[in-house]
């Protein structure tokens, strides 16, 4: 027999919904859960074969441009000028599309010196810029 409430009279309609069915079957998924989520972390064991293959050579070509303290500028670890640094980083681009820049400047460099070589850099049409610092 369905309990009702709001007063309407025996033969209203239920208006009370009944979470106890809900409630069972969050139960038994919970249980399954449970059970099935130790043997998803177990691997297979398997014994691979060896084989031996040529690393891949496709590195970008990478640029290690330094500027010390003083502002001088080193271009793998080479002193270049500051009026040569357009012209190096057009030729890198024309060798290689996908060349990458890894700039490393002191800490005590005006952004000033970084922003400008940051933007000859991209106006050469170098797109992967990284900025390499040290770990405390």
């Amino acid at each position: 027999m369905a309990f009702g409430s709001f007063d309407k009279g025996p033969g209203a309609p239920m208006a009370e919904i009944n979470t106890t069915p809900l409630v069972d079957v969050m139960l038994v998924l919970l249980v399954v859960f449970i059970i099935t989520a130790p043997l998803l972390t177990n691997s297979v064991k398997l014994d691979l074969p060896q084989a031996a293959a040529a690393e891949h050579q496709d590195k970008p070509e990478q640029i290690r441009l330094s500027i010390n303290a003083g502002g001088e500028l080193f271009w793998n670890d080479q002193p270049i000028s500051k009026d040569a640094l357009d012209a190096r980083f057009t030729a890198a681009v024309q060798s290689n599309p996908k060349v990458e820049l890894n700039l490393r400047a002191d800490k005590s460099v005006r952004y000033e010196l970084v922003a400008t070589t940051l933007a000859s850099a991209q106006q050469s049409g170098i797109s992967r810029i990284g900025f390499l610092t040290e770990a405390p």
